[in-house]
């Protein structure tokens, strides 16, 4: 007989305020106070898009960390703790990236300096995807979902892990320095390869047959779902959803690639057809038409 249980219990989380309240307070500083000394008279502090995609951030990760889903995730359902996973890794670091700034990520790394080298190092697609799966591996482990479920400072310490770990992992993809970004077909390639690994650790979770993780083989289940049926959820949400969400930002990269060069071949082809207007008009031009004349002039205009 399945024990009532009531997983919309309050539970207060004031670490996850004071986190968040630090994060507010820290995007406060930097655009309000630092950025207007650096940046030059004229030039925006921080886009319009860019204040959004903070804002998003900033919301998605609080209710990945506070309650209801932190409970719930931590003492009854590993799917969620699996949404949970997904939410800090390939929502939030990538939105946080999107947010900042190339002239705040330059005063963070000390451009030129150790940092900048050593991040550079970090970055690149085989090391940053290497840590970032190990990582993502290493939290699968029973004796790590066993012990986070049992201890908050361990649990907290494996989600920062593994936050920081994806932030690497999306720089080369959406990262705020244009040097470490991969060209749009080495962001196609590296993303498939990103939606590829994770497939062993969720086909594992699917076909399992026994409890793989002993702290959520409780008999006190939320909504009547099994052990078994919350592990297959785990592993279907990690690899379906995970893996259908890096397909979008894949064919994400590739239309606004394509749309780019659409774009470039208009621009070319307008100016090209001015210049052949003057010179059937006998208007001598003082500087002649070349590619990187139109080319440049289209990247002053063209939507970063």
């Amino acid at each position: 007989m399945t024990a009532a249980v009531n997983p919309w219990a309050f539970v207060p989380h004031p670490e996850v305020w004071a986190l968040i309240a630090a994060v507010i307070g820290l995007g406060y500083f930097a655009t309000r106070i630092i950025g207007p000394k650096v940046v030059p008279a004229g030039t925006p502090v921080v886009t319009t898009k860019q204040r959004r995609a903070y804002w998003v951030a900033v919301i998605v990760l609080w209710l990945a960390s506070d309650w209801p889903m932190h409970d719930i995730a931590e003492q009854y359902l590993y799917s969620v703790h699996m949404v949970q996973h997904l939410l800090i890794t390939f929502v939030v670091p990538p939105l946080i990236l999107y947010a900042m700034p190339e002239w705040l990520a330059r005063l963070i790394v000390f451009e030129g300096g150790w940092s900048s080298r050593l991040l550079q190092k970090l970055t690149h697609p085989v090391v940053a995807g290497a840590i970032f799966n190990a990582l993502a591996a290493l939290t699968h482990w029973a004796v790590v979902v066993n012990t986070s479920a049992d201890n908050g400072p361990f649990h907290y310490a494996i989600h920062l892990a593994l936050f920081m770990s994806a932030l690497l992992m999306w720089m080369p993809v959406i990262g705020p320095l244009p040097e470490l970004r991969l060209g749009p077909l080495g962001q196609a390639v590296y993303l498939f390869i990103m939606s590829i690994i994770p497939t062993v650790p969720a086909a594992w979770l699917t076909f399992a047959t026994g409890t793989v993780y002993s702290a959520y083989d409780i008999l006190e289940r939320p909504w009547g779902i099994s052990v078994a049926a919350d592990q297959q959820s785990a592993g279907a949400i990690m690899k379906v959803f995970g893996g259908l969400y890096l397909w979008c930002w894949i064919a994400a990269v590739y239309f606004r690639h394509a749309n780019r060069l659409t774009n470039q071949d208009r621009a070319v082809r307008r100016y090209a057809d001015r210049f052949d207007a003057k010179a059937a008009a006998g208007v001598d031009d003082e500087e002649p038409l070349t590619y990187e004349k139109v080319t440049e002039a289209f990247s002053s205009t063209a939507d970063s």
